[in-house]
């Protein structure tokens, strides 16, 4: 059974690493092997040939997937009764990769991107899925962390809004979810000034990057209680996918203004 999205503005971006990670998965020698991306996309009545020349994106997104998934199991590691917050989960299947059997997972987004993931996921007692916007925060609520160590994470999803709402949200969850840790995708401003040149967004109507920083340090301006313990810039891994890029980004500067990195924090 075909499924059709009818995604318009920023629930559209979801569509992009699900297929990133399909196309991937298909790879002789795949970076991470989603079998569930496939079969999600399959199903999704979508012109995805609009991306068959992204693979810049395709690149970025496998490769921040794979940092997100090892940070992830990480934390888990270290806290096997832990609960996770995913915002913007669109159709990921992060939870499938790192559950220990143990943690409650909470994916958070759009109602009409949750609409959508129903269709593919079903909720347990551990896994629930939240329909409401991130600035929306009655979402909180609905998180039960009594004592437990708390991730959040935040992959292709921020930079779709602006610093004064970055500012706020990041204060909000440093207020509520003291001594958490999250795991956060940055872009910089260089990125952000071309989005209507970028290989995938570009090609979407009423999507544009808005939020950019040069580095995670910056983050740490937001609140005196955010430090960050690490910064893992994507050009660094997996080189020889990169093609002329990789050679590009061993320009200092080039870097420093192109760059798309996952920002590890700790809330104080």
């Amino acid at each position: 059974m075909q499924h059709q999205p009818n995604l318009q503005g920023v629930p559209e971006t979801l569509l992009i690493p699900l297929w990133a990670r399909a196309v991937e998965a298909k790879r002789g020698k795949p970076i991470l092997k989603d079998a569930k991306a496939i079969e999600i996309m399959e199903r999704i009545e979508y012109d995805f040939t609009k991306f068959d020349k992204a693979w810049k994106s395709q690149t970025g997104v496998v490769i921040r997937t794979e940092i997100l998934n090892k940070a992830a199991a990480t934390f888990i590691a270290r806290h096997p009764d832990a609960v996770v917050v995913n915002i913007g989960c669109g159709l990921d299947t992060r939870f499938a990769q790192v559950d220990n059997g143990k943690i409650r997972w909470y994916d958070l987004d759009l109602p009409e991107s949750i609409r959508i993931r129903r269709q593919f996921f079903c909720e347990t007692e551990r896994y629930k899925m939240i329909a409401k916007s991130v600035f929306d925060y009655s979402w909180i609520q609905e998180i039960a962390a009594e004592a437990q160590p708390v991730l959040i994470i935040a992959e292709g999803t921020l930079m779709y809004f602006t610093e004064q709402e970055i500012k706020s949200l990041i204060n909000k969850l440093t207020d509520v979810f003291p001594k958490a840790e999250m795991l956060l995708e940055i872009i910089t401003p260089g990125i952000v000034k071309m989005s209507k040149q970028h290989d995938t967004v570009g090609k979407m109507d009423n999507v544009r990057f808005q939020w950019g920083v040069t580095s995670g340090k910056e983050l740490e301006q937001y609140n005196n209680r955010i430090k960050v313990i690490n910064e893992w810039n994507l050009f660094d891994y997996h080189q020889d996918r990169w093609g002329w890029m990789a050679w590009m980004a061993k320009i200092p500067a080039v870097k420093r203004r192109f760059s798309d990195s996952v920002v590890h924090l700790v809330f104080g």
